[in-house]
């Protein structure tokens, strides 16, 4: 399967989750509707990322992540283009790959993915980019990577 990666638009990530815009004037900017926890059980869980660039064009992968029951919150620290890979979940279980997007974002922009959806691992295009993320974690099921049939993501 291929893929072209568009850029990321609010709208054509709607169904998956969040986009966050980083400021570009004073002032603090809230965002609580984005983060999502089903487990009363769970904790906040903040890291951050450093992510080399990957060189190969196109891209191709052959696994999917998801957080059943959190969301998952990328906030760029000093990114460049970065990749964002997402599928829903297919009714009878595991991602729906014919379903599957991919997006362009730049480091203006972070994102929530929405509790239970698939995506694919962080992925940074030019340069090395850094992250803070966010989840919600109760130590079983926070995560699941499943293999799938190989798809390639074109990079304009």
């Amino acid at each position: 399967m291929e893929i072209t990666a568009q850029p990321l638009t609010r709208e054509a990530f709607a169904p998956f989750g969040h986009v966050i815009d980083m400021p570009t004037a004073a002032g603090r900017f809230y965002h609580d509707d984005a983060l999502g926890n089903l487990r009363i059980e769970a904790t906040g869980n903040l890291s951050v990322a450093l992510k080399e660039p990957t060189q190969d064009r196109p891209i191709r992968s052959d696994m999917l992540e998801r957080h059943e029951f959190s969301s998952q919150t990328f906030i760029p620290v000093d990114v460049g283009r970065w990749l964002i890979v997402v599928a829903p979940h297919a009714p009878q279980g595991g991602p729906n790959a014919s379903k599957m997007l991919a997006f362009i974002a730049d480091g203006s922009v972070g994102v929530t993915y929405k509790a239970n959806t698939w995506h694919h691992g962080l992925t940074t295009l030019d340069k090395p980019g850094r992250f803070a993320i966010f989840m919600w974690t109760a130590g079983t099921q926070d995560e699941e990577f499943v293999p799938v049939d190989p798809f390639t993501v074109m990079i304009p």
